[in-house]
């Protein structure tokens, strides 16, 4: 496997991604207007890896086509390594794995690496198609791929021209588990030599596992940046859980800040700010079995949105 060059990868100080106030608004199908991103100010400083976080209608893929230039904000401004976004794209210095579109069905996945390839580097579509795991389907037609080979296939593209920064939208989708462990080795090794990343996806374990921050919106706005551990500390409290009969558990539904959070197997798990006391509670309810654990990222996000909506 080839080694990445470092020396753009080190030089400048320029941010690898600063975002200044921007909004974008769009117009329903009754003409009604939605504010799909409102008021962000986020840097990625260069070789930082970030995931963003949202429930869908957050704005995160908006947010994403912005960086990239495929959308212009409303106001606000966008730069890469110092460049508007259009020119960081055309120059290779940012590259994206988007969820749809950027193939041709009619091509086999070599041809469409090898055309792509002749914008940038010819010399790099060998390595670019080991490193996505495509050489298995490199004579496959495009069309006859999976969703989760295209996604591959978007890897190897993004590749091509050797990035400083890589844009990933939702880019195990469609992908089993063993595809995915196999993606997120290939891009953990990006990071390791310095690559900026930056990906938005549904799963909490993968931002858990991967990135060293972690940007979570809801409705257009940022609600945290901060490392996974220090977002679960900001959503206080620990969950309670345990065996209850239907009075005890809608008796503790009824009080204040009482939140149920999970119901499985017969237990019960419930939020509030005071954890301690609401184990009380339980167990004065003849509560059975009763566990209190810390908060996990999927409730920190859960709690951090539903305050923000």
């Amino acid at each position: 496997m080839s080694q990445l060059p470092t020396s753009s990868r080190s030089s400048g100080t320029e941010p690898a991604l600063k975002i200044t106030n921007i909004f974008k608004e769009f117009r329903d199908d009754s003409g009604n207007p939605v504010q799909a991103v409102d008021g962000i100010s986020v840097t990625i400083n260069a070789g930082e890896v970030v995931a963003l976080l949202g429930p869908n209608g957050a704005g995160k893929t908006t947010t994403i086509d912005m960086i990239l230039g495929l959308v212009r904000p409303d106001r606000g401004l966008i730069r890469i390594f110092g460049q508007p976004p259009l020119h960081a794209v055309q120059s290779g210095r940012a590259a994206a794995v988007l969820q749809t579109g950027g193939l041709l069905p009619e091509l086999t996945v070599v041809e469409t690496l090898s055309m792509i390839g002749s914008l940038f580097d010819p010399s790099r579509v060998e390595d670019c198609m080991q490193r996505a795991g495509l050489f298995p389907i490199a004579d496959r037609k495009v069309s006859r791929c999976s969703g989760g080979e295209q996604q591959r296939v978007r890897f190897g593209m993004a590749l091509l021209p050797d990035p400083d920064l890589l844009i990933l939208d939702e880019p195990t989708a469609g992908m089993d588990v063993e595809a995915r462990h196999e993606f997120w080795a290939e891009v953990r090794r990006d990071a390791e030599q310095g690559r900026t990343i930056v990906f938005a996806t549904h799963y909490l374990e993968e931002a858990d596992d991967f990135a060293d921050r972690i940007i979570l919106m809801n409705r257009g706005r940022v609600v945290a940046d901060d490392t996974a551990d220090a977002i679960r500390a900001a959503a206080s409290g620990r969950i309670v859980s345990a065996r209850l009969s239907p009075r005890a558990e809608a008796d503790l539904l009824s009080r204040a800040g009482v939140v149920l959070t999970q119901r499985r197997g017969g237990r019960v798990s419930l939020h509030h700010k005071d954890s301690d006391q609401l184990a009380r509670l339980v167990l004065a309810l003849d509560g059975i079995d009763l566990e209190v654990v810390p908060r996990s990222l999927d409730d920190a996000f859960l709690a951090l949105t539903s305050k923000a909506a």
